[in-house]
């Protein structure tokens, strides 16, 4: 059955883009591409959680005296000629870092801390290059950097490589955006949904492959010497059409417009397909653009409740999983069903956002994990199966308020700042995520003190959430003034003109 687009004037990317079904064939091919970036980005993130995992060990002058040859909190340059490590091919091992336990978490800091300082080149990367190319660029870089890791021979160039593979190698950024760009509004959070799923499958897949190659070396080239395929995005994957066309190349657009509608069995004039309209951002400096929404005392608030929430959400949902492999049970299955919960939590989010608004279930989210992480550590030990349960419902809430941030972030700031202020914040955010790798150093002093620390942080991130209005069905503001006046009676009428008035004016 053919449908048929009416050519007009002055048709709006979206008006086009809401005729294609996210379920017919076009859509379902990017949708698998985006999957399997997306789980081995969740391979990549997580996968020193294994690589560099604790190994027990002892002083082999001590052997028989295993109590005295642990290191501790207040011993930590025991004396020992030769140290003897339960597995002689592990990480710790080869690079022999017994009682040297911050060189191992160091490795996860590392990739959060790489990771962060990508997020201000990458992104960047894609709006010069574009998408599809920084995706193309990113994902091949990750599999060198990632590759040449598991032949290091020194500590420090496996740091360099950990944090240069998350710096460059990370194609999640960009093809979330590319994502979000190739359907309409009405459609990206059902096909976010779907596709995000890859996180959870890359998750799970993640604590298989660890499962089945225990020699770290191997284990990291099982992972990252396919991501080597992603060469072939470049033709398989369609730039953005959003982005062709800001960049005033609308035949480009046009043919991939096209291309989607053929396989789709779907006709679009190409009349109206020429009469395309996208709103070009003007060229503002990031300067001017901080200046701007910084002038205003309400927007400084907000972003300052913004950086609470990113760096709670990093901190909390990255130390949950690293802290995960230390729960009682199978480290693998522990850690696979810390990421198989992300797959309810991203159903319901999806159904959430779609029908309610943002503050009370962020609220409720951040004070339900509180509540689950500040009381498992007080649960019996002679159950293993509740201890485990609460972990995981905690991991849960994590996820929740992780989605709800992202996009509560996006709305709360205007048009001309939004992009560049939800940048600022994850980059910033991403101190959670740099701190979250030391916190199994913690359990030293006691064993449940991560797992409190983690519902401590949530506990204050929702608490800050009150300082912030709620948003449900309102226009997204384009202007400082429109941004002031969230959650009041009825956001100004979008005027054209200067984007910086207001500025508390009617505070």
């Amino acid at each position: 059955m053919n449908v048929k687009v009416v050519s007009d004037k002055k048709v709006d990317l979206d008006d086009v883009l809401d005729k294609y079904s996210i379920y017919k064939r076009y859509h379902v091919e990017k949708m698998i591409l985006t999957f399997v970036a997306f789980a081995t980005n969740a391979m990549y993130c997580a996968n020193y959680v294994f690589a560099a995992e604790e190994v027990p060990h002892r002083c082999k002058d001590d052997f028989e005296n295993a109590s005295s040859s642990y290191c501790s909190a207040s011993n930590t340059t025991h004396v020992c000629s030769e140290w003897v490590y339960d597995d002689p091919n592990s990480f710790v091992a080869y690079f022999e870092l017994a009682c040297q336990d911050w060189k191992r978490t160091l490795v996860g800091t590392a990739h959060s801390f790489g990771y962060m300082c990508g997020l201000l080149l990458v992104g960047p990367m894609s709006d010069r290059l574009g998408r599809k190319s920084a995706v193309v660029i990113t994902g091949i870089l990750g599999a060198v950097f990632g590759t040449l890791r598991s032949f290091s021979a020194w500590y420090w160039f496996y740091i360099a490589m950990e944090f240069l593979e998350a710096a460059l190698g990370d194609l999640c950024s960009p093809m979330y955006v590319l994502t979000l760009e190739m359907v309409s509004t009405k459609k990206k959070l059902v096909y976010f949904m779907i596709c995000s799923f890859g996180f959870t499958f890359g998750g799970v897949a993640l604590a298989v492959i660890a499962w089945l190659t225990p020699d770290w070396r191997w284990f990291l080239r099982a992972i990252y010497t396919p991501a080597f395929l992603f060469f072939t995005y470049k033709y398989l994957l369609d730039e953005s059409p959003r982005w062709l066309l800001t960049k005033g190349r609308r035949d480009e657009a046009v043919a991939i417009l096209e291309k989607a509608a053929k396989k789709n069995k779907i006709h679009i004039d190409r009349n109206s397909l020429q009469n395309l309209t996208c709103e070009v951002r003007q060229n503002v400096k990031l300067s001017e653009l901080l200046r701007d929404t910084f002038k205003s005392k309400t927007l400084r608030r907000r972003f300052f409740v913004c950086l609470v929430w990113w760096t709670t959400c990093t901190f909390v949902n990255y130390g949950l999983m690293i802290n995960s492999v230390s729960l009682q049970g199978n480290k693998y299955v522990n850690f696979a069903l810390t990421m198989a919960v992300d797959l309810p939590a991203t159903v319901a989010n999806t159904y959430v956002l779609i029908h309610f608004n943002r503050k009370i279930p962020l609220m409720l989210s951040f004070f339900a994990g509180a509540v689950m992480c500040m009381s498992q550590p007080f649960l019996p030990t002679n159950l293993p199966w509740l201890s485990v349960l609460v972990y995981m419902a905690g991991k849960l809430m994590s996820s929740s308020y992780f989605a709800i941030t992202y996009l509560y972030t996006l709305e709360l700031f205007p048009t001309y700042t939004r992009n560049s202020m939800h940048a600022l914040c994850s980059s910033l955010g991403r101190i959670g995520s740099i701190v979250a790798p030391q916190t199994p150093l913690l359990m030293v002093y006691w064993p449940g003190l991560p797992s409190f620390v983690f519902g401590l942080a949530a506990l204050i991130a929702g608490l800050s959430t009150f300082l912030v209005p709620d948003i449900c069905d309102e226009a997204l503001p384009d202007t400082v003034h429109q941004a002031e006046a969230l959650g009041k009676l009825k956001i100004p009428p979008k005027t054209t003109g200067v984007f910086n008035e207001g500025f508390d004016t009617q505070l």
